[in-house]
């Protein structure tokens, strides 16, 4: 088990109802840089919204026409500041001028594939499946009996070949498809997220990578519980849509992670917000 010096404080800002909150912290070495990207509006993201409920949601949801809007412009927004700060010099310690992603991963959930294909093609960066970053609860039906989760199979490697050519998919994905478990339990999610930590580190960890993630919020919850300790506690951070947040991960003597922001969303217009 990795053990974690884990802080709250960064040079950076939270966002929040009254605008941004700064503050600043001092750290030298060599930091390796997580930001969590949620993905774009999902046709069950739309249905909850318009009906409160989650009745005749799919399995796999595709990203609606906003969901698409969101993406595209997220995709532009980081692609435009980093030519910016190549143009400038600029080095972006808040990613106000840039963002420098050097790795692409994305769950195979279809609402993700597709915002990370929009980033992939506007950054010319490969995408790349990591199965393990998905959603809490993985692919299931709703059951005819109130509270019955059913798993299912997930796409199989066929269709994100006919329809995500590019993305960079695990040799051990074939036609039964990328889940083929029950659904998920409470209890398990933790375990997953502290696995994902831990690969995470052991990938990246000791280098100056910029990883990003394309998740989901459940997701976001839990790997947050994981990497500062918050336990099974009846809180949420709320992600919208595209939203994109930082992690400083230092590893010396031991590792500390940095919360640097929080659910930024600047690259939306209002109407888009999701």
């Amino acid at each position: 088990m990795i053990q974690f010096d884990r802080f709250f404080a960064g040079e950076g800002f939270l966002a929040g109802e009254s605008g941004l909150a700064e503050f600043t912290w001092y750290r030298g070495g060599i930091t390796m840089r997580l930001f969590y990207i949620r993905h774009g509006q999902s046709e069950n993201n739309a249905l909850w919204d318009e009906t409160g409920s989650s009745s005749g949601r799919s399995e796999d949801p595709e990203l609606t026409a906003v969901g698409h809007e969101q993406a595209k412009i997220l995709a532009e927004f980081i692609a435009h500041k980093d030519v910016e700060a190549r143009a400038d010099g600029k080095n972006g310690g808040l990613n106000r001028n840039s963002f420098g992603f050097t790795h692409l991963y994305t769950s195979l959930m279809v609402r993700s594939v597709a915002t990370g294909t929009y980033l992939s093609k506007s950054l010319n960066l490969p995408l790349v499946a990591w199965p393990e970053i998905h959603e809490c609860g993985g692919m299931y039906a709703d059951g005819e009996e109130e509270g019955l989760r059913i798993g299912r199979p997930g796409k199989p490697r066929s269709y994100f070949v006919q329809n995500y050519c590019d993305l960079v998919l695990p040799n051990t994905l074939t036609e039964s498809g990328w889940w083929n478990r029950p659904f998920e339990t409470h209890e398990d999610r933790p375990l997953r997220a502290q696995q994902v930590l831990e690969m995470l580190l052991e990938r990246h960890g000791g280098t100056e990578d910029r990883v990003a993630f394309v998740s989901h919020g459940g997701f976001y919850m839990e790997l947050m519980r994981v990497m500062f300790n918050l336990g099974d506690r009846n809180s949420w951070y709320l992600m919208n849509n595209t939203a994109v947040s930082r992690f400083d991960i230092y590893e010396g003597a031991e590792i500390n992670i940095t919360m640097v922001y929080h659910n930024r969303t600047d690259h939306l217009p209002e109407r888009l917000v999701t």
